[in-house]
């Protein structure tokens, strides 16, 4: 097994004669030197103890056979094998060399043309450790081993490390190891002799058969134990002792074929007129008919039946063993030949059967609680049943004047769209447990319509009352003439606005991008029960192919809409208003519904792998939001006219109550009470303003009745000279003293002083002149 002695060895033959007709190598390695050369001298090679896989290239070894089956022989047998325990995933480790990698490839190959699969390829120099934590996983089940028996032990002390052993799974080993190898003590390995022993427990061998096991008479009228004793008695030694004495059926059948071939070519020379002793390292006929001769070689051996395949390898049969209960037992033979498999039926699994090639996924879909479901459901239902009852109430007493000063058409649109949120929650819940995937887009639309809708409708109208208010009744005072009118048609204008902005974005995004459905996976999960099946988990989700825009488009507007909102809410607080009276109430919703919905929609998409909590959060924030809505703006209605009798007609509540008044008679006669304290405040500042001036006045008519006494029509003329509306000053008491002074003054409500101040605050007050009788008033 020399390649250097062998290269000397072969050219001392080529030059010295005799001239030589047959090459016959032994190993591998020499084989592969002298089958590459023998071409330049037309010279046939046939071995005896070649069994690399490489030496099948005939593009390479144009005239080379062998007796010794190639090591890939062992593939067709596995193959076979894959087939019968229906395998069709297989994982492979090898062992760095050529042998190995050439056998692999050709496994590859095979596996191919029969519709199998390699699926895990690993391989390594020394250390086998990584490979087998790779092999485990990637989940391999059915792997081929390729390695030499020390590297084996290696691989099977990681084997037990990693559990890669048991009823899932199968090794498939090269047979020729000795019987005992996972016994051997080997300090490479840290694993005990027992651990190895459950290691590799069941698993399969594939060895080639180089002594026929059949008592048949070979074309040397011997059987194969005849053989064995003969040359047994031959060597005279013990046969483990003697090198080659495995491969010694091989050699003697090698022989055989060389004889025949050179008996049926002599036999064809004959009729060319040429003999064998012809040849010579030039003549390539004779070569030629040589080659035919031994490449449709077929007799019976003692090694068993020997014939040739296309690369001149020796197609032999494959002995199958399982190692069971530590003792390798026969299980079968395969004769790749007239592929025939001969099966014993003794073979033994750990788990009863043979194991699963592949971890079986079953896949299961996460389905919403029901009882989830139909808990949130009935609310939905009560909530709509709530909303119909607020609309019938709100349209009923929709004469009432109370009622009509609160907008009634756009409460009505509230309730209404209440009603189609409450209704999204049902398709919420819906998913694969009550309809098929045909139906599921449907869903899908109707989910998006009906909550998009429900929520311009219900939102639209609160957002449209405040947003009216704010620009309305918080006007300058200049401009406060403008709050006496407010026109219902603009209301109901903005609310179509919003609603259309809502429908257009619909109907583009379902044209254009439509809801489908969509799954989503999670981790396998290993079941308790069987240790060949993972579960699957898949979610259904409602989505499309540019999901993230859309959403945020309507997050984005509806967001700004609420934001929008609130801060329109906080500014109307203090507003009051008889035009639309429930604006407070409607703040308070819009609050309620703000927070819960941008709390909700940034949680529902954190949380939409988690089917429960997911619904929950939506559901729920639609449920309370409605229920919210529906008990703030109809309640307080509801409870008003029931305990006042608001909802009679004005007339009947007058017969009842004769002197009794409206809603609106008592806010016009609070708003009176308010300006008339604010009126009695002014006119006590312009009495002390009126005292102070006449003061004034009585001191200057004494200072000028003392300069000029004696002047009485200058006096006269003076006493003229009173503040516009305060008239003539009043005659002095009679029996007064000389000297012109006057008695003190006193008010009288006549004055026209005193009308002329008092008139601009009573043309509030709906009066047209300043009579004392209302100055009177003023004083209570």
């Amino acid at each position: 097994c020399d390649p250097g002695q062998a290269t000397k060895f072969l050219y001392e033959l080529l030059y010295n004669d005799p001239i030589k007709i047959i090459l016959m190598p032994g190993c591998s390695s020499v084989s592969t030197l002298v089958a590459e050369a023998a071409r330049m001298w037309n010279l046939i090679v046939l071995s005896y103890g070649s069994s690399s896989p490489a030496l099948s290239n005939r593009q390479r070894f144009p005239t080379f056979f062998r007796t010794h089956p190639s090591a890939t022989l062992h593939n067709p047998t596995r193959v076979q094998l894959f087939k019968k325990w229906g395998w069709t995933k297989i994982a492979t480790i090898q062992q760095t060399t050529e042998v190995f990698t050439s056998t692999l490839d050709d496994l590859d190959q095979r596996v191919k043309e029969a519709g199998l699969e390699i699926t895990f390829r690993q391989s390594f120099f020394s250390d086998p450790a990584a490979p087998v934590r790779n092999l485990k996983r990637q989940d391999a089940r059915i792997i081929v081993g390729l390695f030499y028996e020390t590297e084996a032990r290696k691989v099977f002390c990681e084997v037990y490390k990693e559990k890669l052993y048991g009823k899932k799974y199968v090794w498939f080993l090269i047979g020729w190891y000795a019987d005992n190898w996972f016994r051997i003590k080997d300090p490479a390995i840290n694993c005990t002799e027992a651990e190895m022993a459950e290691a590799v427990e069941g698993h399969v061998t594939t060895e080639i058969v180089m002594l026929n096991p059949e008592n048949t008479r070979s074309i040397s009228n011997m059987t194969s134990q005849e053989f064995i004793e003969k040359l047994q008695k031959r060597l005279g030694k013990n046969p483990e002792e003697t090198g080659g004495f495995q491969e010694a059926p091989l050699a003697y059948d090698a022989i055989w074929a060389l004889a025949l071939a050179l008996n049926k070519t002599s036999a064809e020379l004959v009729k060319k007129g040429l003999r064998l002793e012809d040849f010579n390292y030039n003549n390539k006929n004779i070569t030629d008919e040589i080659y035919r001769a031994l490449n449709s070689s077929a007799f019976e051996g003692v090694s068993g039946h020997v014939v040739f395949d296309a690369s001149g390898s020796r197609m032999a049969w494959t002995l199958i063993e399982q190692l069971q209960g530590g003792v390798y037992k026969k299980i079968g033979y395969y004769d790749s030949t007239k592929d025939n498999l001969s099966w014993y039926n003794n073979d033994r699994w750990i788990g009863g059967s043979p194991p699963a090639d592949y971890t079986k996924v079953i896949t299961t879909f996460r389905f919403l609680s029901q009882k989830l479901f139909i808990s949130v459901s009935v609310l939905a239902s009560l909530g709509i049943v709530l909303a119909v009852v607020c609309l019938a109430f709100n349209i009923y007493n929709g004469h009432v004047r109370y009622i009509q000063n609160s907008q009634p058409y756009l409460n009505n649109m509230t309730a209404v769209g209440c009603t189609l949120a409450l209704a999204a929650v049902f398709p919420l819940g819906l998913d694969g447990y009550h309809i098929g995937p045909g139906m599921f887009p449907f869903v899908c639309q109707a989910r998006l319509w009906l909550l998009g809708l429900g929520f311009s409708l219900a939102y639209g109208s609160m957002f449209t009352k405040i947003w009216w208010v704010h620009t309305v009744f918080t006007k300058k005072e200049e401009k406060k003439e403008k709050r006496k009118t407010l026109e219902p048609w603009k209301l109901y204008a903005t609310v179509g606005l919003l609603v259309g902005l809502d429908v257009v974005t619909l109907v583009v995004w379902q044209i254009v991008d439509p809801l489908h459905r969509t799954i989503e996976e999670f981790t396998k999960e290993e079941p308790k029960t069987d240790l060949d099946v993972s579960i699957l988990p898949q979610l259904e989700h409602c989505s499309s192919t540019k999901m993230n825009t859309w959403l945020g488009i309507f997050y984005g507007f509806k967001g700004l809409l609420l934001l929008l909102g609130i801060f329109l809410a906080y500014e109307t607080k203090s507003v009051s208003t008889e035009k639309i009276n429930d604006h407070r109430a409607v703040g308070m919703a819009i609050y309620n519904v703000a927070v819960l919905c941008l709390i909700t929609a940034p949680v529902t998409m954190i949380l939409s792998s988690q089917q429960d909590a997911a619904f929950a959060f939506a559901a729920l924030a639609v449920v309370f939001s409605s229920y919210i809505t529906l008990v703030v703006l109809f309640v307080p209605k509801m409870r008003r006219l029931i305990t006042r009798g608001e909802w009679q007609s004005e007339q009947q509540d007058t017969m009842k109550t004769g002197s009794s008044t409206n809603n609106n008679e008592e806010e016009k006669s609070r708003l009176l009470e308010k300006e008339n304290r604010e009126l009695e405040k002014i006119i006590a500042e312009k009495e002390e303003r009126v005292s102070e001036l006449r003061q004034q006045l009585q001191d200057r008519q004494q200072l000028r009745s003392r300069r000029r006494p004696s002047n009485p029509s200058r006096e006269n003329s003076d006493n003229n000279h009173f503040p516009p509306g305060l008239g003539a000053p009043p005659a002095a008491p009679p029996g007064g003293g000389g000297g012109g002074t006057m008695g003190p003054p006193f008010y009288q409500p006549n004055l026209p002083l005193v009308r002329c101040l008092v008139s601009e605050q009573a043309e509030k007050l709906g009066r047209g002149n300043c009579d004392g009788s209302r100055v009177h008033l003023l004083y209570k």
